[in-house]
């Protein structure tokens, strides 16, 4: 294989192992008709990496332990700290993004492979491509959805103590942010900045009509090489 199709197609499994974990954690946590999406992207993802699994294997590609375990134990780190800090309206747009990071990789690597004059896989890839697709556009459509209900929105994506406390203390550096903000919006709506603005005094001292003073030094004659003497 080409470096060019051996990584993207390890990449491949490691980032669609680490949606699949982050996405099947972030489902225990959501509302029926989110959870139902979320559950339907979590199996799609699974079920392609074990459709290309033995079409890889014939090219003496593995990933079970390297690539899909590091992606599990990534997004399971992803999952149990980083998110604890989000709401649930933010999880799952984040996980919008992971679903389109694996269906563009899918995309990538079919026309790699395509390059390479192979046949089986860039077929493979571009079939799974159209199903991720679909699973993109379906999370999406229930992240946006999140909405219409704003209470539940805002609500802390791990409801534990811990998530409770993380999503709490993103809260405070946001309100903090945003009063550091508007006390700079006020300030410069005051005008204190521009108190000496259109007073006629120009920065060095001088009124707008004031002539500036002549200088008795006649001005300097730039180096030539073509000056006549």
């Amino acid at each position: 294989m080409h470096p060019a199709e051996s990584r993207g197609y390890r990449e491949l499994l490691l980032t669609a192992e680490e949606a699949r974990a982050r996405l099947k954690r972030l489902a225990g946590h959501l509302e029926l008709d989110a959870r139902a999406v979320a559950d339907k992207a979590v199996d799609t993802l699974g079920d392609m990496t074990e459709a290309l699994k033995p079409a890889l294997a014939e090219h003496d590609l593995h990933g079970e332990i390297a690539a899909r375990g590091g992606g599990a134990r990534i997004g399971t780190v992803r999952a149990a700290i980083l998110d604890r800090f989000l709401e649930r309206n933010q999880a799952l747009r984040f996980a919008v993004d992971d679903l389109e990071h694996v269906t563009n990789l899918l995309a990538y690597v079919a026309n790699v492979s395509e390059a390479r004059q192979k046949k089986t896989l860039p077929e493979l890839c571009r079939t799974w491509e159209r199903k991720m697709r679909r699973q993109v556009s379906a999370v999406r459509k229930a992240a946006v959805e999140l909405g219409t209900d704003p209470d539940e929105a805002i609500e802390p994506i791990d409801p534990t103590p811990i998530g409770k406390a993380a999503h709490g203390a993103a809260v405070a550096v946001g309100t903090a942010g945003e009063a550091v903000d508007k006390a700079a919006a006020t300030v410069k709506a005051s005008g204190v900045f521009d108190a000496d603005a259109g007073n006629g005094k120009s920065a060095g001292g001088r009124g707008s009509g004031d002539a500036a003073p002549e200088s008795d030094e006649k001005p300097k004659r730039g180096f030539s090489l073509f000056r006549r003497k």
